[in-house]
């Protein structure tokens, strides 16, 4: 398999986190539990890229291109599909950063994936066609740059408060509760959540349980002797039966069962049938 990502330049990098790009999976599963991240990500089949496929190496041909497809925030576990020997290109945004670039707010697309051509309407395969055209991974990504610019359709900022709590949510040694950060922003309760709803697609205070999900994920990954009382701690539980209530339910599973089951990415837990 080959990958590799680009952060795009100013100002798309306040808003995305990186583009990718993927081509020849050849895994042992067809299918991945994937776990929620509070992030939302753009994904575009280039399965019949034969500009990449003669400047890179092979894609695989399949008869029919998948349709773009826009993730949104995710707050559970889903099932998604491994195609082998695939080739797609994607937009993995930061924590509220798609909402410049759709109409709808971020909290209608919670829990869902959406076709492209829902959001951006024909303009969404012409995006597809102009990739595949692309000679290159690298122009691949700078046309991504432009084709976002483009469909910019709100303007190029978060609300200030937005902006404040997300980066206080995301900081590991902050002692905020969200109680804290609503009075540090002066908004009234229902005015922010409702704020922060609209862009980044989570309530506040589901956003800082999937953050603190992520972080003893995170944990798992740098230990090499677990010890789930350290973890629980280390990611601000109240204690292990807590930790272990809301890994099961954002994972899907206790967190022994996805130790001895996870893969590479830790994010992504390998499913065979």
């Amino acid at each position: 398999m080959q990958s590799c990502n680009y952060i795009p330049h100013l100002p798309l990098c306040k808003f995305v986190d990186y583009f990718w790009f993927v081509e020849g999976w050849d895994l042992p599963h067809t299918r991945e539990r994937l776990f929620p991240s509070a992030r939302m990500e753009l994904v575009i089949d280039l399965s019949e890229n034969k500009a990449l496929q003669n400047s890179r190496g092979s894609c695989s041909p399949t008869n029919k291109l998948q349709t773009p497809i826009l993730s949104g925030a995710y707050s559970e576990s889903s099932i998604i599909e491994i195609a082998p020997l695939s080739c797609m290109i994607g937009i993995q945004f930061k924590p509220g950063g798609s909402f410049p670039f759709f109409n709808p707010p971020a909290d209608e697309l919670h829990n869902k994936r959406v076709a492209l051509t829902d959001l951006w309407g024909m303009t969404a395969l012409k995006v597809q066609e102009q990739l595949l055209a692309a000679p290159t991974v690298d122009a691949c990504f700078h046309l991504l740059e432009q084709i976002l610019l483009a469909q910019t359709v709100k303007i190029l900022k978060l609300h200030p408060a937005v902006v404040y709590a997300l980066d206080e949510f995301q900081q590991t040694s902050s002692g905020y509760a969200v109680a804290d950060v609503v009075a540090q922003t002066g908004l009234s309760s229902r005015r922010f959540i409702q704020l922060f709803r609209e862009q980044v697609g989570l309530t506040p205070k589901l956003f800082c349980r999937i953050q603190r999900f992520q972080q003893s994920l995170e944990a798992i990954a740098r230990e090499k002797e677990i010890k789930w009382i350290s973890v629980a701690n280390a990611c601000g539980y109240f204690d292990q039966a807590h930790f272990i209530n809301e890994f099961r339910a954002f994972s899907g599973l206790n967190p022994t069962a996805y130790l001895t089951q996870r893969g590479e990415n830790p994010n992504h837990l390998p499913l065979f049938d």
